[in-house]
């Protein structure tokens, strides 16, 4: 049954990714919107990362300073049991000191590596920008490029389509008027048929006198 099912998810899956690339290969300036979207959403991801780290950065901003502060303080607390000759409270100052100062410097270790982290991470994330403007302003020429092939496309079209159309016309045209050049030249000829037999008639008599 496992086996099955493995084969029948295999099976789907496939048949997905081909649907897929059928898709990009039919409209790859859409599967390059997707890829964007995608990337935009990665560029989102990271730059919630980055708020993160800026967020740890202050926080250890803080702590070390908290840890400082204490650390000091015990340190003159110390002094001031040491001369006022209790040890007890000496000790427990002492001991107190060194833990605070402990923390301290981790608190700033801790630091200085939060904000080497997200000094690279800022550079990484400027060149992640970057690229990602450039492969939009690159979608936007190819977009350009794309209507222009379109539009011409679609006018040739328009004009193969208009010039047959216009030919086929003026073929129509041309065909009517020398029907009615004939119609009026065989009407003229006819009307003109009688007067000219008169004239040949009366000259042939004047011809004959």
């Amino acid at each position: 049954m496992t086996n099955l099912w493995t084969r029948m998810k295999d099976t789907i899956s496939a048949d997905l990714h081909n649907m897929l690339d059928e898709k990009e290969q039919k409209n790859p300036l859409a599967s390059l919107n997707q890829y964007l979207r995608q990337s935009e959403q990665e560029k989102e991801k990271v730059r919630k990362l980055l708020e993160r780290q800026y967020k740890l950065r202050d926080e250890f901003t803080r702590e070390y300073h908290k840890a400082q502060d204490m650390a000091d303080k015990r340190m003159k607390q110390a002094g001031i049991a040491e001369k006022a000759g209790e040890e007890e409270m000496h000790a427990f100052a002492v001991q107190e000191h060194e833990a605070y100062q402990m923390r301290a410097e981790r608190m700033k270790t801790s630091r200085e590596d939060a904000v080497q982290q997200l000094e690279t991470l800022e550079q990484k994330f400027e060149e992640m920008k970057h690229k990602l403007k450039d492969m939009h302003l690159r979608r936007m020429e190819l977009m350009g490029r794309e209507n222009v092939a379109n539009a011409s496309h679609q006018i040739g079209q328009v004009i193969d389509e208009t010039s047959g159309k216009l030919f086929s016309r003026f073929s129509e045209l041309e065909q009517y008027i020398e029907g009615l050049e004939h119609k009026v030249n065989s009407s003229y000829y006819r009307s003109t048929f009688d007067s000219k037999i008169d004239r040949l008639e009366k000259e042939m008599q004047e011809k004959a006198n």
